[in-house]
């Protein structure tokens, strides 16, 4: 099983957009070749923070992106949520087990448990980072060097 790197793409994204809000309006080709990526799949992931409103585009010549509103209201949740489908990030069976074992029977429905708390425990977390505080890092660690973080 591997996760999806949208979110990562997304708050990369978002972080490049605050860093350069007051440059103006940013291509998505210069964002794409930060992250060292594809423009088409920068493009795709702007458009999903685009429909739930993270960030605004401007088409045409002189065009880009740039967040819809500051930094400081937009959370890591935010920009998973425009960006994941919904589904679990622990996915349990991909098909039922046996009900004829004592295990199979109750498995299901104890991982669902489990991993639906810890799915909101992480969304939790991720309320609590702003695309503002990524930035104040990332300025941090460019300053100080990486070994700030530890």
């Amino acid at each position: 099983m591997s996760l999806s790197t949208r979110t990562a793409v997304a708050v990369h994204a978002l972080t490049f957009l605050a860093r350069w809000h007051d440059d103006g309006l940013q291509p998505s080709a210069k964002i794409a070749e930060s992250l060292e990526s594809n423009p088409v799949l920068v493009r795709r992931i702007l458009g999903m923070l685009q429909a739930k409103g993270l960030v605004t585009a401007l088409e045409g010549s002189g065009g880009g992106w740039q967040l819809a509103r500051s930094a400081e209201r937009i959370t890591l949740r935010d920009a998973y949520a425009a960006v994941e489908d919904g589904t679990s990030i622990l996915p349990t069976h991909a098909h039922p087990p046996s009900r004829n074992c004592v295990i199979g029977r109750h498995m299901q429905a104890l991982l669902e448990n489990e991993f639906t708390a810890a799915q909101s425990a992480m969304e939790e977390r991720l309320t609590q980072t702003s695309i503002a505080d990524m930035l104040d890092r990332v300025l941090g660690r460019e300053r100080t060097g990486p070994a700030a973080d530890r």
